[in-house]
């Protein structure tokens, strides 16, 4: 069996059906990705024959084989010795080559069962089970047989329920110096579109780029870029299966568009629409994840302290200039000067938005990027006391940068005392204890007073005891030599010092009455 027009690629099989019954085998194609429709069938038993398509589209084609032993409905097995063979398998013009192998199959869960399943979408195949994928990772292949099939998602990146993809959710929490930063991107979630340009072909003819990007790429939020340049291959696709033929569905896709007035078309048209990214590889503030380089100096500097995040992308797809697919990188920085949605800038030296044909950058301002607000974005200012109440509010702390997370506190009042009540309780304070130390100086110089008057007393009082007794005889006692002319002079003075005193008081001497010869020339003077 052979089909009409150019020979892209061909696969023959040779098969043997051995059947009692109403069996059937089924050879199936699958043109990329779209629909599944069969090509040839047979039933009942056959013999040991080949069988040849030719495929006449250049296009990625899938191809495969089913077998049903009997189409009656039964809880049983039944017919258990009906059986399809395929010897071999030959594939021409295969963009992996052929296949070398066939594929390990999951069993019927049954203990005596040897019928081989297809397993859910997510799962792998370990010990002849499905197992289903851990959380936050993704199947890489169905060929990879345990675990080693499920690859973990990038950073801040989730599986979708199926485990066919990952894809970020708009968070992202990044700590550094024990801060800890909180960004939620849902008001950027949706599709974005960029128009860069113009440029011109060497003829003359102005063109643009068109960006369409899908920044978390969740359900329902993919980026779709159409052409609406059609030849007639593509217009028999549309009709068949009622899609735009060349319309690609992705995370990141880029279009050519040449204005109605470049070449006098009524409308605008949009063609060589790409696929740029259709994985999401992570986000994080490094800039380098998984081989692809963030590039900042593309970019004007900031002076903000809010470090940039930067998403990951990359497209499976090779080309001739890049044996390793395109890759995407969006810097989302935090600009509160920016509205929400921002705006959407390519390199200026790179006007179509890479520099090297592989590797594209965005740079994305938006307020819409700024991290959540928290306790430590705001501070608080305390009013006057006045009436006895005190207001206290809490105000951003300038310049804002944070969207959303907490509110600003309400204002609270509280009860205070006022700095004229407290200045006139100083003033009466220290009054009252000026007056105190006034009136204990008083207390203590009078009391001073006292016992000086009393101690002078006391002094004049041991004074007048210590005074000598009257002499008996003023003459000179017989016997008593003149010569030598000798006078002794006592002199008692009246006024005495206060050290004299208190040596008087301290050393009282016993007087003894001396009588005066007449012989004595010396006199004494009392004064």
């Amino acid at each position: 069996m052979c089909g009409a027009g150019t020979e892209f690629g061909r696969i023959s099989f040779e098969f043997e059906m051995v059947c009692t019954a109403d069996c059937e085998l089924y050879f199936m194609m699958d043109v990329n990705r779209k629909s599944t429709r069969v090509v040839a069938s047979w039933e009942g038993g056959k013999v040991r024959q080949s069988y040849t398509h030719i495929m006449t589209k250049n296009a990625s084609v899938s191809y495969t084989w089913a077998f049903q032993r009997t189409n009656q409905a039964s809880d049983v097995r039944q017919n258990v010795n009906n059986v399809a063979r395929i010897y071999s398998i030959s594939v021409s013009n295969a963009v992996d080559g052929v296949s070398s192998a066939c594929q390990t199959c999951a069993l019927l869960s049954q203990p005596s069962g040897s019928l081989c399943v297809p397993c859910p979408p997510g799962h792998y195949i370990h010990t002849s089970q499905c197992t289903e994928c851990p959380p936050n990772t993704h199947l890489t292949s169905h060929s990879t047989l345990g675990p080693e099939a499920c690859k973990p998602c990038g950073p801040s990146s989730k599986s979708n329920k199926e485990h066919s993809r990952c894809y970020s959710d708009c968070v992202f929490s990044y700590s550094e110096n024990n801060v800890s930063l909180s960004f939620d991107y849902s008001s950027l979630g949706s599709v974005r579109t960029l128009m860069n340009g113009p440029s011109f072909t060497t003829k003359g003819t102005k063109y643009y780029h068109l960006f369409n990007i899908s920044l978390c790429g969740g359900e329902g939020r993919r980026a779709v870029c159409t052409d609406n340049v059609t030849d007639l291959s593509s217009a028999d696709s549309q009709k068949e299966t009622g899609e735009p033929a060349n319309a690609v569905e992705t995370l990141i896709c880029q279009s050519t568009i040449i204005p109605s007035s470049g070449r006098g078309f009524h409308t605008a048209l949009s063609s060589q629409s790409i696929s740029l990214a259709d994985t999401f590889l992570g986000a994080t503030v490094a800039l380098t994840l998984d081989g692809v380089k963030a590039r900042p100096d593309l970019f004007p500097q900031t002076t903000n302290k809010v470090p940039d995040v930067n998403f990951f992308y990359r497209s499976l797809e090779v080309t001739s200039s890049c044996d390793k697919g395109r890759n995407v990188v969006v810097t989302l920085r935090c600009n509160p000067d920016r509205s929400t949605q921002g705006e959407l800038t390519v390199p200026s030296q790179c006007p179509a938005g890479t520099c090297d044909g592989c590797t594209f950058h965005f740079l994305w301002e938006s307020s819409g990027a700024c991290p959540q607000c928290t306790s430590t974005n705001y501070h608080q200012i305390e009013g006057a006391c006045k009436g006895g109440l005190q207001d206290t509010l809490y105000v951003w702390t300038e310049p804002k940068r944070c969207v959303g997370g907490v509110s600003l506190p309400e204002k609270k009042t509280w009860p205070c005392e006022s700095m004229d009540f407290l200045v006139k309780m100083g003033a009466t304070i220290g009054a009252f204890t000026a007056a105190l130390l006034f009136s204990i100086t008083c207390y203590f110089w009078k009391k001073n007073k006292r016992l000086e008057f009393k101690y002078s007393k006391l002094v004049m009082s041991a004074n007048k005891e210590c005074e000598l007794p009257g002499a008996d005889s003023c003459a000179v006692m017989e016997g008593e030599e003149n010569e030598g002319e000798m006078e002794d002079e006592v002199v008692y003075s009246k006024k005495t010092s206060l050290i004299r005193k208190l040596k008087a008081i301290g050393n009282k001497r016993s007087y003894e009455n001396v009588q005066l010869n007449s012989s004595q020339s010396n006199g004494l003077v009392w004064g």
